[in-house]
This record gives structure tokens, C-alpha cells and sequence, in this order.
């Protein structure tokens, strides 16, 4: 039996430095119909038309096959006519350096071929799309196997824009970049004289390369010329026109079926009942596709007060075999703030916050941990989702958050896991299924600090902004890692930047790092040569541990001191209270009627808002004598 078309009715016409971004939610078929031009997928239907000679490159997220070839090799053999025109015109040079006449005449011609195409600097312009992604001239010359799967996918899209074709195909070409590769990234395909289809989900990179938007949407498309962010504001009022569309004919399908339904039984209406019954059947009802309708939102809950400060790094050292990732680093993150952690991809970001949160070892420094600290950690590859033996997502659920099988299942279904979906295999999931599960665990929990290592990794546009919703209203404390630059604007106050084998801090979020970093590039300023690693050329653990194996979390404060500090604390929400209630009483005009009233009104508000003060001041020292014990 045929199934329901993932496609129908696609339409549209791309020329040359036409950049077409195509939206959709995961599942759309975006991945298929790129696959499609580029001659991998069959079509059931309809025309697909290129101009004569047109050369298609694609770049999907699927490994290179053969991983005994070097990168270089990898990546310039995504071009076959410039290195068949070298092995040509080296032949040819062979024999007429043996006397042939005839080879002489047929070189030039060669030649004009070769220069057509690029001649001998187009293995220049390969090794420049290599290093705009990342990868150094050590690393040419290495096999693919000794790659990372990120450094395979930086590959796989350096080999496709080294191809130079007519027509690019970009799916997801963002993944596993860092900031500065983004940025040239950008610059790069703003300025290719090449058509480009391109899926992405990084918003800043969507709005800076489209010019056009394809909208794929429960197999139906629709053609926007335009910036993405105009495109996104045309959606939402395409949306809201629909809604009130869909209201306006309900109520009119209401009021027919209430006539018929009141008056059929009539002789004296009966006429009337049986046409409107007729114009029922004939409406073509205007209705949301279910496809359409599913979306992601949703809220963390409002957690326990930690202490003030949550986590303070105190000339923090971070080694790996033969390498000094941080040295000297001093860190600290208050209660309430949201701080975005960035750099460039290897500088040790992940293995900071690892670190952290108690799952590495520091090997040298002191990390502290504030008062009644409850973590939320998401890693970048939610690799946590199967300790404690799980195997579906309900099983998951239920082992990472304690909820009975009902409980779990609706949290779930506010993940868009709805019905036998809760029962899909672990291993069996999407990245962006898995990214999901991995946000519900985290929304059930009652954490106070969340550390999230790339949040947005695999998940479409509509389910970014539900998560940039919901970190914003968090009002614990966070520390982010992310590549997405339009969750860095909206959600960090203060950015941590990993430099110069250390971390300094910028105040006012990510546009102020942004500026300071473009400064520090037109000066000129070049980083520091790297710290000299450990003797024994491994990384050192902390005195007393085995570097083998993470330590377990810092310890928090003694039993004295917590019930100290929740002494303290309901001292200060009492001298609140006590002031609310003060003020509510001097609301009255008679406590103000005379001079006497309102003198001695005004010396009783003081001393109710100088004793929440001294609360709070005695609160802050116990806090702060915590961290120095």
C-alpha cells in the first residue's frame, strides 16, 4: 500500500546568488528534497529542470564513507575536473618532453581548460575553505578515521564548497561550528556566485545569508521572497488571519446547525432546515493540520533560594594528556544570573563545565559550592538519558525523575512524545527526540542552577524559541554553552569568555563581547604562547585523587551551618512580612491625621526597612564566611 507523500505540489525557480532557505519543522522533508536535487532521491511526480552543465554539490550531516583517504585528498576530490586536467596536462608534458609534436599543439588547449576552471590556485582556495572551518595545515595530511564526527561534518561541508558548483545544497551546515567559523561561514556564502538551498536552524545565520524563505509545512510549500525575519513576521500574521478565519467560520457552522437542529421537525420550516443542512455539506472547512498544530512549550517552576554565590573558581588549572586548557582561571556565578560561557570550538568549554559540575577533576585550584545548590546538567550529547538502565523514553523519564508511569506520560506529552511515542526505543531516537527527552528530565526536576552544554542541538526553530522562552523566565541561575547567537542576545547577562588560556568576564552579555573581541582583532593583539603542561605529561589530578576517575561533587556546608542559614533566611522573610504588613497599616490617612502621628509613622516605616536590611546583611556575611571556610 502507498503511503501518505511526504511532498506534494513543490514549486519554485532558484538563480544564480539566489541564497533559498528552507523552513519546516523535523520531519518536514527538508533533508528529502534537498537529496532530491542533488539526484540521490527519486521523484514520483512532477518536472525537475537545470540549466545545461549546471554542477550540484551537497553537504548533508551523513560521514564520508572512505576514511583512509587524508583530508586533503577528501576534500579536493570533491572537484574531479581541475584534477583531471592536471593529470591531462601532466601526460602531456611527459610526451613532449620525449620529442612528440602533436602533444605541444594539444597543451595549450589544456591549458586554457585548466585556467578556465580555477588553474593552479583552486588547491589554494581548498585550503582556505579548510581553515575558514577550523582545521590547520597538520591536519591536511591526516586520515579521515583520526577525525572526531564533528571534524567529519567541517569536512564534508569544506569538501562542498571546494567543489565551487553552480548549485550548493547545505543541510544543517552549522552543526559543530563555533562562533568565528559561523561568522566566516556567512561572509563566505554572501559572497559565492553560486546558487544556494540551504536548511539551518542558527537564526542570526538564517537571517544574515537568506534572500529567500521555502516553507515546508505538512507536505504543502510556499515561497517567500524575502529575509527570514520578514518572512517570520508575514507567518505570524498568516497565522493569526487563520485563527480568527477558523473562529469566524465555527460560529457561523454553529448558528446553521442550532437552526436545523431547532427547526427541522417543523412543516413551517422545514425548507429552510433542509437547504441550510445542504450548505453544510457543501462547506469547505478551514481546518489546522494536526501536523501543523504540534509545538513545544513550557516553563520551569520556581526552585528553592540557593546561597548568593553559587559557584566561585579559584585559580582554577584544567589539563588534558600533553595540554594546558586553563590556567590561573578565577570564575564565580551568583544567585539569579544567567551567564553564557564561549569560545572557540577546543578550548575547553565542555570540559569547564564538567568540571563544575563534579564530573572531572580540577588539577589544580579550588572550586566552591554554594549553600543548598541543587544542579541541573544537560550535556551536549544527552548521554546521561541512559544511566540507571533505561530503554524507552518512558522508562527514562520515570528513572531520571521519580514520577509514576501517568505523570510521566504527560510530561512527555509536553514534549510532542505523545501516546506510543513515549514507548520508543532510546536507541532508536533522532537527535532531536533525544534533545527533547533530555528538557523534560530537566523541566521535572527542582533545580536551582542549570548548566546547559549546546541546548539547542537538534532542535528546529519553534522548539528553540519555546527553550529561549523558558531559560528566560528561569529564575535560578544558569551557565550556557551554546553556538546559537540569537539565544546568547536574549537569554545571557553576563558572558565568560574562555581566552588566552583563562576566562574574562563581560558584563552587558553578548554584544558587549562581541565588541571587545572585533577591537582586540583590528589591533592586532595575538594570543599568548600556551602554558606548559604537567612533567609527566598527563594531566595532574587534585592532591589525593585518582585521575582516572571524576571526584565526587564538592561538599556543601556543614549541618550547623545550613540550619544557620535557614535561620537566617526566615529571619529575613519575617522582617518582609513584618514590613508589608506596616505598610499596608500606614495605607490608613489617620496614621498621617497630625504631626505627632505622622512622626512617629515615619520613624516606625524606618525602622521596619532598616531591620529587613540588617536580615539581609546578616544573611550576605553568612554566606560569604561559607565560601572562605
Amino acid at each position: 500500500m502507498a503511503g501518505e507523500p511526504l511532498l506534494r505540489g513543490v514549486s519554485f525557480k532558484l538563480e544564480r546568488r539566489d541564497r533559498l532557505t528552507i523552513a519546516g519543522r523535523n520531519g518536514a522533508g527538508k533533508t528529502t528534497l534537498l537529496r532530491m536535487l542533488a539526484g540521490e532521491a527519486s521523484i514520483d511526480g512532477g518536472e525537475l529542470v537545470f540549466s545545461k552543465g549546471v554542477r550540484i554539490a551537497l553537504h548533508d550531516q551523513r560521514p564520508p564513507r572512505e576514511r583512509t583517504v587524508t583530508l586533503r585528498d577528501y576534500v579536493l576530490s570533491g572537484r574531479q575536473e581541475p584534477l583531471q586536467l592536471e593529470a591531462e596536462l601532466r601526460a602531456l608534458e611527459d610526451r613532449m618532453a620525449a620529442g612528440d609534436d602533436a602533444a605541444m599543439n594539444a597543451y595549450a588547449g589544456v591549458q586554457a581548460r585548466f585556467e578556465s576552471v580555477g588553474g593552479y590556485t583552486w588547491r589554494e582556495r581548498a585550503s582556505e575553505y579548510l581553515h575558514g572551518l577550523g582545521f590547520v595545515d597538520a591536519d591536511l595530511d591526516r586520515e579521515l578515521k583520526t577525525f572526531s564526527g564533528g571534524q567529519l561534518t567541517r569536512a564534508s561541508l569544506a569538501r562542498a564548497l571546494a567543489a565551487e558548483p553552480d548549485l550548493l545544497l547545505l543541510d544543517e551546515p552549522t552543526n559543530h561550528l563555533d562562533i568565528e567559523s559561523l561568522e566566516w561561514l556567512e561572509e563566505t556564502l554572501t559572497g559565492l556566485d553560486a546558487a544556494i538551498m540551504l536548511v539551518a536552524h542558527d537564526r542570526w545565520f538564517l537571517e544574515a545569508v537568506g534572500t529567500a524563505v521555502l516553507e515546508m509545512e505538512a507536505g504543502r510549500t510556499r515561497f517567500f521572497s524575502g529575509s527570514w525575519t520578514n518572512w517570520r513576521k508575514e507567518q505570524a500574521a498568516r497565522e493569526l488571519a487563520l485563527g480568527r478565519a477558523i473562529e469566524k467560520q465555527q460560529a457561523e457552522i454553529a448558528r446553521m446547525e442550532a437552526f436545523v437542529e431547532r427547526f427541522r421537525a417543523k412543516a413551517t420550516k422545514a425548507r429552510q432546515a433542509q437547504d441550510r443542512m445542504k450548505k453544510l455539506a457543501k462547506i469547505d472547512r478551514i481546518e489546522r493540520d494536526p501536523r501543523d498544530s504540534r509545538s513545544l512549550a513550557f516553563q520551569f517552576k520556581k526552585p528553592e533560594r540557593s546561597g548568593r554565590i553559587v559557584y566561585e573558581l579559584e585559580d582554577g588549572r584544567i589539563e588534558v594528556p600533553n595540554r594546558v586548557l586553563l590556567d590561573g582561571a578565577e570564575l564565580w556565578l551568583e544567585r539569579g544570573e544567567h551567564v553564557s560561557l564561549v569560545g572557540p570550538n577546543g578550548v575547553g568549554k565542555t570540559t569547564l563545565i564538567e568540571t563544575l559540575a563534579g564530573r572531572k577533576p580540577l588539577t589544580h585550584g579550588k572550586i566552591r559550592t554554594g549553600h543548598n545548590v541543587k544542579l541541573g546538567y544537560l550535556s551536549q550529547h544527552a548521554d546521561e538519558l541512559e544511566w540507571g538502565g533505561a530503554r524507552t523514553v518512558l522508562e527514562a523519564a520515570q528513572k531520571h525523575t521519580g514520577l509514576s508511569p501517568n505523570q510521566a506520560r504527560a510530561l512527555l506529552g509536553r514534549f510532542l512524545f505523545s501516546g506510543d511515542e513515549a514507548e520508543k526505543p532510546l536507541d532508536g531516537l533522532s537527535g532531536g527526540e533525544r534533545r527533547r527527552l533530555s528538557l523534560a528530565i530537566l523541566v521535572a526536576g527542582d533545580a536551582n542552577v542549570l548548566i546547559l552544554d549546546e541546548p539547542t542541538n537538534h532542535l528546529d526553530l519553534e522548539s528553540r524559541e519555546a527553550l529561549e522562552d523558558a531559560l528566560r523566565g528561569f529564575p535560578g541561575s544558569l551557565l550556557l554553552v551554546t553556538h546559537d547567537r540569537a539565544l546568547l542576545d536574549a537569554v545571557g547577562s553576563r558572558t565568560i569568555a574562555i581566552e588566552d588560556y583563562t576566562v574574562h568576564s563581560y558584563v552587558g552579555g553578548w554584544p558587549e563581547y562581541w565588541r571587545v573581541r572585533e577591537e582586540r582583532k583590528a589591533a592586532g593583539v595575538k594570543p599568548p604562547p600556551p602554558p606548559a603542561p604537567s612533567t609527566n605529561g598527563h594531566a595532574a589530578a587534585t592532591k589525593g585523587s585518582d585521575p582516572n576517575v571524576a571526584p565526587p561533587a564538592p561538599k556543601g556546608p556543614s549541618k550547623n551551618a545550613q540550619r544557620k542559614q535557614a535561620e537566617l533566611e526566615m529571619a529575613v522573610e519575617q522582617a518582609e512580612a513584618e514590613l508589608a504588613a506596616l505598610e499596608d497599616e500606614l495605607a490608613d490617612p489617620a496614621a498621617w491625621a497630625t504631626k505627632y502621628e505622622s512622626a512617629k509613622s515615619t520613624a516606625r516605616h524606618t525602622a521596619a526597612k532598616l531591620a529587613v536590611e540588617a536580615a539581609y546583611a546578616a544573611l550576605t556575611a553568612h554566606e560569604d564566611k561559607a565560601f572562605t571556610e
